[in-house]
C-alpha cells in the first residue's frame, strides 16, 4: 500500500544531509529500524524508489528522516536535498532486517547510521540508559558526522568515531579504516549484538572481520539486501 506525505519542514544536519519532517499518514505503523521505499510525487520520479529509514519513533505524530544528499549518483537523493515544504512523496510499507535485538555494537558507515538512530532512541526511551551500547561510526570526514550531538548526549551510550579522509580531526576521532584489526580495539566478541549498516562492500568486510574475531552468525544482524 502507498502513501503520500506532504513535507512540512527540512533543515541541514550536515553539508549535505538534510533532516525532514513529513506528515505521517493515520494508520502507518512501523518498527524502529525499518525502511520504507520513498519517490518524489512529481511527473519522471515516481517510479523512482529509494529505501529509507524513519529516524522518527512510531509513537511521534510526524515522520521523519534524515537523508544524504548524493549529487554524483542517480539523482533522486540530490532532489531530496531541494525539497521545500510542501513537496510531497509517496512511500510504500515498512520493511527491513534491522531491529532492536538487545545491547552491543552499532557499526555504521555514512548514511547507513540512520536505521540505528530509532533504534537506540527507542532503547533509550523503553530502558532510560544505553549501557552495554557502543556506536562505532565511519566517515570521509569529520563534518559528514550525521547527529554527533545526538549520539553524545545519548545517556550510557559509547561512541567510537573514526574518519577514512581527514587526516587532522579533533581529539578523540580516530582515522582508520574499520577493519579487523580497528574492530579488535573496540569489541568484546563475547559481548552482545553486533548491528551494521552501511554501503554493501562494508557490510560483507565487517561481517567477515566479526566472524573471525569470535563472533556467530546469529549475533550478527544486517540488512538483508536480497
Amino acid at each position: 500500500m502507498s502513501h503520500t506525505l506532504t513535507l512540512e519542514k527540512i533543515e541541514p544536519v550536515t553539508p549535505d544531509t538534510h533532516h525532514l519532517s513529513f506528515s505521517r499518514p493515520e494508520g502507518f505503523d512501523y518498527t524502529p529500524g525499518q525502511a520504507v521505499d520513498l519517490a518524489l510525487d512529481r511527473d519522471g520520479w515516481r517510479e523512482e524508489k529509494r529505501p529509507f529509514t524513519p529516524v522518527s519513533l512510531p509513537d511521534e505524530p510526524k515522520l521523519r528522516f534524515v537523508i544524504k544528499s548524493y549529487p554524483d549518483h542517480d539523482g533522486v537523493t540530490e532532489q531530496i536535498g531541494q525539497m521545500k515544504p510542501g513537496d510531497r512523496v509517496i512511500i510504500d510499507d515498512p520493511w527491513g532486517a534491522i531491529h532492536d535485538e538487545g545491547p552491543g555494537y552499532f557499526i555504521a558507515g555514512g548514511a547507513g547510521v540512520t536505521p540505528f538512530i530509532a533504534v537506540l532512541e527507542d532503547r533509550l526511551e523503553t530502558h532510560g540508559t544505553l549501557k552495554d551500547c557502543t556506536l562505532i561510526f565511519s566517515n570521509e570526514r569529520e563534518e559528514d558526522i550525521i547527529l554527533r550531538d545526538t549520539f553524545d548526549k545519548m545517556e550510557g551510550l559509547k561512541t567510537v568515531y573514526t574518519v577514512t579522509g581527514d587526516k587532522h580531526p579533533s581529539a578523540g576521532v580516530e582515522t582508520r579504516k574499520i577493519d579487523r584489526d580497528f574492530l579488535k580495539d573496540h569489541v568484546d566478541p563475547a559481548h552482545g549484538k553486533a548491528y551494521i549498516c552501511g554501503p554493501e562492500p562494508m557490510i560483507d568486510d565487517v561481517h567477515d572481520a566479526l566472524i573471525s574475531l569470535g563472533f556467530s552468525e546469529d549475533r550478527i544482524v544486517t540488512e538483508d539486501l536480497d
